[in-house]
């Protein structure tokens, strides 16, 4: 029975955390469209760094303890990824809009699969080879290549999908020796790093309502990523991932609702079959595990 009601609180959790994201990335959208991307995600990587230093400051060794590592660059890598990956999906925000964006973005649990093998020495199997055939024809849908239009501004959102997926790879690989402390610790603090170096010199000023969006959106980023850790702590990842989908839901609506932009039938299907692929693989996975 507790098993039951972990995974409850974990889908719950993981449900919450979907919101919170696609909220995030309505914010991102909104100031992205107003100030240059690379200090809006500079001023939010700020918030995240001093977000990981507090709760590495709160566990037991402190600072010291979360930053102990043996491979240093590897977890360097691993946030210059991510920031990277960030600023690109922003990027297509304000190239694509919300809801295109996320149907190409969604196809990155397919891109982790495929790459699972080269990187990780994993075994995938046939099965998981055609869900990832699948899902990349769903992509092919929502781009429409050869239709006549066709943007290449679509190929932004797969690129971030990449980054993401190579970023994912690299935290399980880093997870052999370091744990997810000290992993969650060096991406913040290197991704700011990153950030700071790249984005000062891209800073702007800002208008009153708009620091609070800003503040709103580092408030969200922190929020999410600790619902995240909360969602891992409750129940096991293969149970909650599959929820993980429903940001393109969330995000769908505030596409909708707050920039008016519109859900054409070809990303709608797309999306569908790029999902069904994805859902399929964590099933493989989790059988085979």
């Amino acid at each position: 029975m507790a098993d039951s009601n972990n995974t409850r609180l974990g889908v719950l959790l993981m449900i919450a955390t979907t919101f919170v994201f696609a909220v995030q990335d309505g914010i991102s959208r909104h100031l992205a469209s107003e100030y240059n991307v690379l200090m809006v995600v500079m001023v939010r990587y700020w918030f995240f760094a001093a977000f990981v230093t507090a709760i590495a400051y709160r566990k037991a060794g402190g600072i010291r303890a979360a930053a102990r590592t043996e491979q240093p660059l590897l977890q360097i890598l691993r946030g210059l990824i991510l920031a990277t990956e960030i600023c690109v999906m922003i990027y297509a925000f304000t190239l694509l809009g919300l809801i295109e964006s996320h149907a190409v973005f969604t196809s990155y649990p397919l891109l982790v699969a495929a790459l699972s093998g080269p990187i990780l020495g994993e075994v995938v199997g046939w099965r998981r080879w055609t869900a990832i055939f699948i899902g990349f024809v769903g992509v092919l849908i929502i781009l429409k290549p050869g239709f006549g239009v066709f943007s290449p501004a679509a190929i932004v959102s797969l690129a971030a999908a990449l980054l993401f997926a190579l970023y994912g790879l690299l935290t399980r690989f880093a997870s052999r020796k370091d744990t997810a402390a000290t992993s969650f610790f060096w991406t913040g603090v290197s991704g700011s790093v990153m950030m700071t170096v790249i984005g000062a010199s891209y800073w702007e000023p800002m208008i009153s309502s708009d620091w609070i969006w800003m503040g709103t959106l580092c408030i969200t980023g922190a929020l999410g990523h600790w619902l995240l850790i909360k969602t891992y702590e409750a129940a096991e990842a293969s149970a909650v991932q599959p929820f993980a989908y429903l940001q393109l839901v969330f995000v769908s609506f505030i596409g909708v609702l707050v920039f008016g932009e519109s859900i054409e039938l070809n990303v709608a299907i797309g999306a569908a079959v790029v999902v069904c692929a994805g859902l399929f693989t964590l099933w493989r996975a989790r059988k085979a595990a």
